[in-house]
């Protein structure tokens, strides 16, 4: 096995490291050839080819890139974009974002009510739609209503009334504003991190990714595959490693790696690559050993046509560049 210094730690790399590298180089490959509207197929990896994966980078992830146009598609005071990005990834599904939109307008404090609302998302139920994405569990909020959707509405209602926007408006750092989420019921540290990270793609904060990473479960079994006997090394220490040595660790694999139109992996980004590296592993490697046994990949990569132009926070400086590039790989 390779030896890696994480720390002051000498660490065991096993094989699926590797298969980091080589997920992430040929994701992000698949990304950029379905962008250009390169036809299929997109890579010669059976694993990629049948199993569905999300993107390399989080932000470039289809449902990510609908909340970031959400986010700045409507009003930019701080009431509204706080109310609209817990509302969407609560939810986490386009379709049913679509449907309050179509009931009640342009989604803000203004037209927030948690009757009305209710009454749509119960329509929804009722004539046999999903509300709730499958991506991630989202624990039913403790408010006592029978249906788990007005219990998210009631926690919603209880954030705005309690002072979220002004706490969120003083934290001075990404881990305060991962805690001041955190401090709610029923948001525990995944869904906090993932709200956290939402908030600073929109106006209201700009912290850097690479401030503060949580791990995810799905994180720490990707971690331990690739690290078999990590002990007492912190989750977080080997997710900033990945960030630091990525491209060195590219080089060594002799991968090419197409980044975000100039944007490096992220802290984020590689603690959601040790989450794909474990159902990617499932298959490449199924003998190593992660964590909760699970031994399938359930989704099938099912084809949906080339991807819409890609939007970022304007912040980050690269829509332009993913503008251009995109025409100048379609033109290609």
């Amino acid at each position: 096995m390779r030896h890696i210094r994480i720390g002051n730690a000498d660490v065991q790399a096993s094989d699926v490291l590797a298969s980091y590298w080589f997920f992430a180089a040929e994701r992000q490959r698949v990304y950029h050839r379905r962008l250009a509207g390169t036809p299929s197929p997109w890579t010669v990896d059976p694993i990629l080819t049948k199993f569905r994966f999300t993107n390399a980078y989080r932000a470039a992830d289809r449902v990510s890139q609908d909340l970031i146009r959400v986010a700045y598609a409507g009003s930019q005071s701080r009431d509204d974009l706080v109310l609209r990005v817990l509302l969407y990834r609560f939810f986490n599904r386009p379709s049913t974002w679509g449907a309050l939109e179509a009931a009640v307008g342009e989604i803000g404090v203004d037209t927030f009510d948690v009757e009305s609302y209710d009454r749509v998302l119960s329509g929804l139920l009722a004539d046999g739609h999903r509300v709730y994405s499958a991506a991630y569990i989202v624990p039913p909020p403790p408010f006592g209503a029978e249906r788990k959707h007005r219990n998210h509405l009631l926690l919603i209602q209880h954030m705005l009334r309690s002072g979220v926007v002004e706490k969120l408006g003083t934290a001075d750092s990404l881990q305060q504003v991962y805690e001041v989420i955190a401090s709610y019921p029923s948001l525990g540290p995944f869904l906090s991190y993932q709200l956290a990270i939402d908030l600073n793609y929109t106006t209201l904060l700009d912290f850097e990714e690479d401030d503060f990473v949580v791990p995810g479960p799905g994180a720490r079994s990707g971690i331990a595959k690739c690290f078999p006997g990590l002990g007492t090394v912190p989750a977080e220490d080997v997710i900033r490693w990945m960030v630091d040595h990525q491209e060195e660790e590219f080089e060594r694999h002799d991968l090419v790696f197409e980044d975000l139109f100039g944007r490096r992996l992220t802290l984020i980004d590689c603690q959601n690559l040790f989450c794909e590296t474990d159902k990617y592993a499932r298959v490449a490697h199924p003998d190593a050993r992660g964590v909760g046994g699970r031994t399938r990949i359930k989704q099938q990569f099912t084809p949906q046509g080339s991807p819409a132009a890609p939007y970022f926070p304007p912040k980050w400086g690269i829509n332009e560049r993913a503008g251009a590039l995109r025409g100048d790989l379609v033109s290609a």
